[in-house]
């Protein structure tokens, strides 16, 4: 018998909370290996990209040392935090894009959610934007381009409720629309949306975070001239 190989009595010199120790680091292992591939492909393109500022470089090590640091940081349950993926939404044709505010943190913000155990995030972008705003022709920005993020950003979430206060990861796309009409938010989420045109965007101030201005003016930036 291999000398790794489990052996009745299961820990029998173990108390309890050893037994839990035992079983995370179990778990921890089974993330690492499923998600070893994924994880190299994500420290990749954190490495590749061009940070606009010193906060988004800052943020950019700190989630590479992360998800380096933590096997299950795919997993919406690591404590430490976890990825998200959110889009700044825009019309070409109007040169405007969309926000809506957040009635918990307070502040307008993009859409985007969580990533549900997936290494999909631009899908995951795409599926958390459909669900917000109803929009039925929401589509990656460029058209024929291949997804990817084109904006980084670490931030603290505040505990609320049995949730500790953790950090998001959040990896960040363009989205597009031509129908603004037909939005048309999904039932229990948030209904105070706004289009704004980038001068509408300045006049909010200090509404809008640093982080937020700066996907704004990366998105606005990839419109036609």
């Amino acid at each position: 018998m291999s000398p790794h190989h489990a052996r009745l009595p299961l820990w029998p010199d173990k108390t309890p909370a050893e037994k839990l120790d035992a079983l995370r680091d179990m778990a921890l292992d089974l993330y690492g290996y499923h998600f070893s591939a994924a994880r190299a492909q994500v420290l990749a393109r954190l490495s590749a990209h061009e940070p606009a500022d010193e906060k988004e470089a800052r943020d950019i090590q700190r989630m590479a040392d992360l998800i380096a640091a933590h096997p299950d940081i795919l997993s919406p349950t690591c404590e430490v935090g976890h990825i998200t993926a959110s889009a700044a939404i825009i019309e070409p044709a109007g040169r405007r894009t969309l926000l809506h505010f957040h009635k918990r943190l307070g502040r307008w913000l993009q859409v985007g959610g969580h990533a549900e155990h997936e290494t999909d995030f631009a899908r995951a972008a795409l599926r958390e934007a459909r669900e917000e705003t109803g929009l039925p022709d929401l589509q990656h920005w460029p058209p024929g381009a291949a997804p990817a993020p084109i904006d980084y950003d670490a931030h603290t979430i505040p505990q609320s409720g049995a949730a500790p206060e953790h950090l998001h990861l959040d990896f960040r796309y363009v989205l597009a629309t031509r129908r603004p009409e037909a939005l048309a938010p999904s039932a229990g989420e948030s209904t105070r949306f706004r289009w704004l045109s980038s001068a509408d965007v300045r006049d909010l101030g200090d509404a809008i975070d640093g982080s937020l201005r700066r996907l704004l003016r990366k998105a606005f930036a990839m419109l036609p001239s």
